[in-house]
This record gives structure tokens, sequence and C-alpha cells, in this order.
């Protein structure tokens, strides 16, 4: 069987189905779900905290397994899309979602601190692996769909992520702050796109990839992936393993852990060298993969904390508004992609180095905030530049490697989710206790003494720091500003300037994503310019209308 390619550079609105803008719909509304149930989420924890008296460690963890769920969700539903169609994985995440819904939903009133862990817990796990499989299905779908112009179509998909956000973050306003709502009911909205995304699938026929297409075997399309890409992969998952194994056996600095991870890890990745015949795989889609763990450091891991650390140094609710105002910036800019490219003439490549070199403009530039419209346009220039990376990476790796169908760019999705999990949140709330600890212990070590945290901070089991003890930290800011000693007002400053050195180490990941793009656009520039790639006598190499 042919599996040669063809080079590609027109960019049409062309669709290979009749049925194409129903099933971009429909995954948008799949993808919406996500967004609104992160942001009731986000919004209800302190309610849970509340009620069932978590430890902020137990929130932690809960709010967790919204990323993890996910990731083995994208990434084991993209594994086998291309051999069982997109139609059961539509119906799995659907069951997923409903059973989150039962699952978190039924926790007692009255449950204790446990038994509340429990079903919350793992209602969120389902509930992210639901996501995750519908991504999955999602991203594949879209750039199969519409072969010839997928930066457009698979910016416009994502633009539901922060469009869930808005909306999640509304409702949460108006019907928790503002009309008292039971934290069950507002949860429960979501089952409403859920069932809109499912009534927009039903019945639905959905093409398949260009390597279903062509019948490559699973081997032949992990191929490019190979051992590199593996590599990547198995690393954050070794990580995220590593932290389980912490977790269970309460052994937070041990061997043990550290064995078991990446024992699972090490395993894994002979499993694919076997697999791939130990293929070493495209170094391009490498340089990708790894550029990827870097977008969703810099996305995710620093929305994660972009929310407290301007309400930390404005007010939080300020940092409520801005961060839906970033959200509703990214929403309307997605739609734009397509424009850029077509009429302005950038390649999805020159898009994302530019927009690496704003977001990082941006991080610094939100760093030195003071203002509440100071940091409205400062979020704006950052969200600018955020805008455009996640989408934008799918469709280079859809556009470059056809032959690895679903595969390659739902475990980019992965990568992406599970970098922000386990490498973007920890590390700038890592660096937030290194810097704040630094700048008190400089400015005043009596103060520093009082405030300085007893349980000491790390990345990755390394470079042990102290930081500063959040409770006193809260129990000083509630104390009226005229009446603060000056301890209490060094100890504030200093957090605040903590955040605001960890948004300019933060700026140090969209710079080296600059120069990442820079190489790859000079890469292509040699090779006569970036074009898309689609297997030969397929549907993305004929461009059919419809």
């Amino acid at each position: 069987m042919s599996q040669a390619v063809v080079g590609d550079s027109t960019i049409s609105d062309v669709a290979i189905a009749p049925n194409a803008k129903r099933l971009l719909f429909a995954g948008f509304m799949a993808i919406l779900v996500a967004g609104v149930g992160f942001s009731i989420r986000g919004a209800i924890m302190a309610d849970w905290g509340h009620l069932y008296g978590f430890t902020g460690a137990q929130l932690g963890m809960i709010a967790g397994a919204g990323l993890t769920g996910f990731c083995f969700g994208v990434i084991i539903g993209g594994l086998v899309a291309d051999k069982i169609g997109y139609g059961p994985l539509v119906v799995a995440a659907f069951l997923f979602h409903i059973l989150s819904a039962v699952v978190t939903l039924i926790v007692p009133a009255d449950a204790t601190t446990a038994v509340a862990y429990q079903y919350l817990y793992w209602g969120s796990f389902l509930f992210a692996i639901a996501n995750g499989t519908l991504e999955g299905v999602a991203n594949p779908l879209v750039a199969t769909l519409f072969p010839h112009n997928r930066t457009h179509y698979l910016n416009i998909l994502h633009a539901s992520w922060p469009a869930g956000l808005v909306l999640g973050a509304g409702l949460a306003w108006l019907l928790g702050v503002q009309m008292h709502w039971h934290w069950k009911m507002q949860l429960g909205l979501f089952i409403i796109p859920v069932i809109g995304y499912g009534a927009l699938f039903l019945g639905q026929k959905m093409p398949k990839s260009e390597a279903a297409e062509k019948g490559l075997s699973f081997s032949e399309m992990f191929h490019d992936i190979g051992m590199l890409g593996a590599v990547i992969v198995c690393f954050l998952l070794a990580l995220f393993f590593t932290g389980i194994a912490q977790t269970v056996l309460g052994d937070g600095s041990g061997k043990t852990p550290t064995l078991i991870g990446y024992g699972i890890g090490g395993i894994l990745l002979v499993i694919v060298a076997v697999l791939t015949r130990f293929s070493i795989g495209a170094w391009l889609l490498f340089v990708l993969f790894m550029a990827h763990a870097l977008v969703g450091t810099v996305e995710l891991g620093t929305d994660s904390w972009a929310q407290n650390i301007t309400g930390n140094i404005l007010t939080p609710s300020q940092g409520n508004i801005l961060f839906v105002w970033t959200s509703f910036v990214m929403f309307s800019l997605r739609f734009c992609a397509g424009f850029i490219e077509k009429h302005i003439g950038l390649s999805p490549i020159s898009l994302l180095m530019i927009a690496a070199a704003i977001a990082c403009a941006g991080l610094n530039l939100v760093s030195g905030i003071n203002t509440f419209i100071g940091a409205m346009l400062a979020l704006s220039v950052y969200a600018l530049g955020k805008t455009f990376f996640w989408p934008t990476m799918l469709a280079v790796t859809a556009d470059r490697f056809p032959k690895t169908g679903a595969i390659a760019i739902s475990i980019m999705g992965g990568i992406g989710m599970m970098s922000a999990g386990v490498l973007g949140g920890p590390g700038l709330g890592y660096a937030n206790d290194r810097f704040a600890a630094q700048v008190l212990e400089r400015e005043n070590p009596v103060a520093f003494a009082e405030y300085r945290s007893n349980t000491p901070s790390t990345l990755l089991g390394y470079g042990e720091v102290h930081g500063l003890d959040n409770k006193k930290l809260g129990d000083a800011k509630a104390v009226d500003p005229s009446k603060r000693t000056e301890g209490q007002k060094q100890a504030i400053a200093a957090d605040q300037e903590g955040n605001r050195m960890t948004l300019r180490a933060d700026s140090l990941l969209p710079a080296t994503l600059c120069g990442i793009y820079l190489l790859l656009f000079l890469y292509f520039k040699a090779k006569g310019g970036y074009k898309a790639v689609h297997l030969a006598g397929t549907h993305g190499a004929e461009g059919s209308a419809v």
C-alpha cells in the first residue's frame, strides 16, 4: 500500500463531508462542557472546603484530578480512535459525563471529610476522563474535516474553551454569589451542554483520518512518534506516577516513589520501542512535542496561578474579573487565526513565533501592574500572545504528520495538559515560594523568621526552600492596612514582589518558545516554505469540495 506524500500550500474552506459544520459545532459544544465545568468547579471549591472541612492539599488533589483524568482520556482516546471510530468514543464520553454527575451530586450533605473526598475526587476524575476523550475525538475530527485550513478551524474549535470559562464564571457569580444557589444546582448545569453535544453528534457519519483511510497499521501510525516522542510522554508520566506513589506511600522524599514512577515510565518506553520496531521517530515531531510541553506550562500552568497572582497584587475580586476578561479576549481572537493566515500571509510557524514574543512581553507587563486598568491592558497583551498556541500547534502536527492519524495530536494534547499539571502549576508555585522568601529574608530577617513556613517546597524533589506561611499571610492581610505592623507590611510586600518575580521568570518560557519557532521558521524557509502534507490518494490530497 502506497504511503507516498504530497505537499500542499493551498488555504481553503473546502471540507470533506456535507455535515462538516455540524460536526465542528458538536466538537465546539463538547469542549465548551469542559470549560463550563472547570470554571464552576473552581468557583465552588471554597464551598466544598467549608462544608466538608477539606485541607488545601485535599482541595488541590480534587482539582488535580481534573488534569490527570483529562490526560488519560485524550491519549487513550487518540490511540484507539482510528481503529474503533469516533462514534463509540463520543458515546463513552457522554456516559462518563453522566456518571461523573451522578458520583459528584450524590455526595451526602452530612458526609464525613473522608467520604466526601472520595465522591468529589472520583467525580472530578470521571469528568476529566470524559473531557479528554472528547478532545481525542474533536481534534483529529476537525483536522480531518478541513484538511486545507486546519489552523483556522482548530482555533475556532478551541475558542470553546475560553467561552466555557467565561460562561461558567458568569454562572457561578450570578447563581452562587448573587442568588446563593446550592453548589449542586450550579454544578449540575453542565449537563445542559452535555445533552447539546450528544444531540449534535447523534446519528452523524464521521470521516476517517487520512491514516485510517489508507489502512495504516497501529505500528505504522506510531512510527513517526517513535522513541524520541515516547521519551517525552514517558518522562511526564514518570513524574505523575512518582507523585501518586508519594501520596499513597506517604513518602515525599524517599527513593521508592521515584523508582515506581520511573519504572512505569521505563516499561511504557520499552513497549513503544517494541511496537515501533525501535524506530527513532521524526525529529520535527520530537521538537513539536517539546515545544508543546512548554505551551502547556505557559498557557494552562500560568492560568492556574494568574488569577491568584493578580488578585494578590490588586484585590481578589479584581483578579476574578481579569480572569474572565482574559478568557473573553482569547475567545474572540481565536476566530481570527484564519484571517491572519490567509490575508496577512503568516504561516502557522510565523504565527506561533510572533505569538510567543507577544506572550513574553505580556507576562513582563503583567509583572509590573499596579492598577486595574493597567492590569487589563497588560493581560490583553498576554492573552493575544497565548491565544494561538494550543490549536495552532495541533494544526502544525496534523499538517506535517498525517501518517500518525489521531495519535500524534492526541498525545500532544496529553503532553500539554500533563506538563501543566506536573511542571507548570507546581513550578510557578515553587518559584513564588523561593522569590518571596528571598525578598523578605533580605529586607527583614526577623519578619522572615516569623513568617517562614515550616513545610519546605521543592521542584521535582530538588532545590528545597521554605516559603512564606500562607495562613500567617492571610491573617496579616485581614488586618486593617492602617493598623498593620511593619513586619506584616513587609511580609505582604514580599509576597507581592515574589508574584512579580515569578511572572518575570515565567516569561522565559515563551522566550524559549520564540527561539524554537524561529529555528523551525528558518528550517521551513530553507525547504521552500511551510506546506501541509497529505497522504497520496486520500481526501486531503484530493481536496474534494462539498
